[in-house]
Parts: structure tokens; sequence; C-alpha cells
């Protein structure tokens, strides 16, 4: 089965359609959602909705921090744009979207898979995997052979041995990676809705579950007509910036 691994959609309506499209040119049979589909963009109940009814369909879908925000209100540990978006994002979302929201889990697990946005080690906590240290505490905490992750808007790869050595290494879009058997796998397939590696096209993911290849996909949308709606719908400039320049 072929999958796609979707995460940080962040209410980015176009993005979001490019990436899916994308999707059924690879021959997708399932969708995972590794949360975040709201904050910081235009249009989250579009992306709630859609989210919601590819989870009718079969797929997959976990919590992120910005959906729990826009839930139980902004988080303390939020910067101010991120305070500003989630509590807008409450404002626009219906109570039937809320609810869905909130009874996303946390984790999901799939045969050898697992599936959480932020890490394996304290999903809830919502700490970011920036490095080896942090994909090793994440990767012992599990003893699933692949996670894959979000939270991080940068496209990232890494493995653990049998004897504990780490690697890491940046995919390059459209090279189809053998996971090995041998190796425990963290895979942070990159944002949908707002990459930050200085690239604007959105970033996800594809894995056979058969062949066991993974490949990173970049796929350019109208980030400027994105750009444009954040602008439009007075949330603040640096959100609508950040979905031009990659940053």
């Amino acid at each position: 089965m072929k999958l796609a691994l979707v995460t940080d959609l962040h209410a980015n309506r176009e993005a979001v359609e490019a990436v899916l499209a994308h999707a059924r040119s690879q021959g997708v049979q399932q969708h995972v959602f590794l949360g975040d589909y709201v904050g910081y963009g235009a249009e989250p109940g579009w992306v709630v909705d859609c989210v919601q009814s590819h989870v009718a369909d079969g797929a997959i879908a976990v919590l992120g921090n910005h959906d729990a925000a826009a839930v139980e209100g902004p988080q303390p540990t939020m910067v101010p744009d991120a305070r500003d978006a989630a509590a807008w994002t409450h404002e626009r979302l219906t109570p039937a979207q809320l609810d869905f929201l909130s009874k996303l889990p946390l984790t999901a697990r799939d045969a050898d898979r697992l599936y959480v946005h932020a890490n394996a080690h304290a999903p809830a906590a919502w700490g970011y995997v920036t490095g080896r240290l942090d994909a090793v505490r994440s990767l012992h905490a599990t003893d699933a052979r692949i996670t894959f992750c979000g939270h991080v808007h940068e496209p990232l790869l890494f493995h653990l041995s049998g004897t504990g050595k780490v690697g890491d290494f940046t995919p390059v879009p459209g090279v189809p990676i053998p996971l090995s058997p041998q190796r425990q796998w963290l895979v942070i397939p990159g944002s949908a809705g707002q990459p930050r590696d200085g690239n604007p096209a959105a970033a996800y993911a594809t894995f056979d579950t058969v062949s066991g290849d993974l490949t990173y996909h970049r796929v350019p949308y109208d980030h400027e007509a994105a750009s444009a709606k954040v602008l439009a719908a007075g949330l603040p400039a640096r959100l609508a910036q950040r979905l031009i320049d990659g940053h």
C-alpha cells in the first residue's frame, strides 16, 4: 500500500489541494495526517472539513499543538503570532469542527509504524525533533520500526542502527529511499502548509509499505494567493510573508 504522509497543513487550502492532487498522481491509497490542520492560515474550516472527509474514508489523523490550541485556547508557550492565530481560528471553527479536533488522538499505530505530531517520547509536551539527540530520544521511546512525525517544518530523516549508531540526512525530493528493516527510522515529511526551509513549495512524503521505499516530495502551489488570503483575513503580516519566502 502506498501512503501519503501530510503534516502541518496550517489552514492553507491552496497548498493542501496541490498536495492531495499530487498524491493522487503518485497512486496513493491511504492518507496519514500528522497534525496542525489549523493555525497561521486563512481557511481553517475548509482544511478541517477536508481532513475529516478523508478520515471518514479510512485516513489516519492525529492531533497537533495548533489543533489543541484552537480547541482549548492559545497556549502560554506559543509565540505571539501563533497565539493570535489560535484565537482567530477558534472563532471561525464550528462546534462540529472543534469537536472533531478535540477527539483526535495524540498518536496512532499501524503495524510497525507510529504516527505522532511532535515526538514519541512526550507527545503531549510538543517538543521538537531538531537533531540527533532528540531523534534518538524519540526512537528509544517506541518499538515501532518507523516513526512519522511533523511539527518541524523542514523535511528530515533520522535512523538508528541495532548497535546504537545514529545518522541523519536531508532528503532529495523525488528520490526513493529504501528504509532498511535493520534500522529504526524517524521521518519528518516537512510542512504542507507553511514550509520553513527556504523553499515555499508544499512538502509531504509517500511511503510504500510493500517495497519499503520512502519518497519526499515538493509541490509548487499558488503561495501568493494563499498569502493574500492571510492578509485579507487580518492575520499577522509575518504569517503571509512566510508563505512567500518559505521561512
